[in-house]
């Protein structure tokens, strides 16, 4: 099976993100919604083009577990979640990774958007 080459998995509490997540910066992760200990059973990937945990903290209360990783730049972020997508097809994200408007980003994956 894939890996996901984010750290984790950590609680998703507000006080678990903002114990781990320490840096303002754009990022991508992956959560668990079904299981407290145990496998790590991706349920949703995501990203921030700006701030992880602040978006991070939009699921508090409707996953477990979160895995994450930091990105230089916003395109970063989004080509991991891409990958995060394809790889393993989370159950909760159902369509292709958004990217900003404008940026006129193409997924390395499946050429979405030519």
């Amino acid at each position: 099976m894939a890996e996901t080459g984010l750290r984790g998995p950590f609680a998703l509490t507000a006080a678990g993100i903002d114990q781990e997540v320490t840096s303002t910066s754009p990022g991508a992760y992956v959560l668990d919604q079904a299981h407290e200990s145990g496998g790590f059973h991706i349920s949703y990937c995501g990203r921030s083009d700006t701030n992880v945990n602040e978006r991070l903290r939009e699921h508090v209360g409707k996953y477990k577990r979160f895995k994450y990783e930091y990105f230089a730049t916003p395109k970063e972020a989004f080509d991991k979640e891409c990958d995060l997508y394809h790889d393993f097809n989370p159950p909760a994200k159902i369509q292709h990774p958004t990217r900003p408007s404008g940026s006129g980003w193409k997924c390395l994956r499946c050429k979405i958007w030519g």
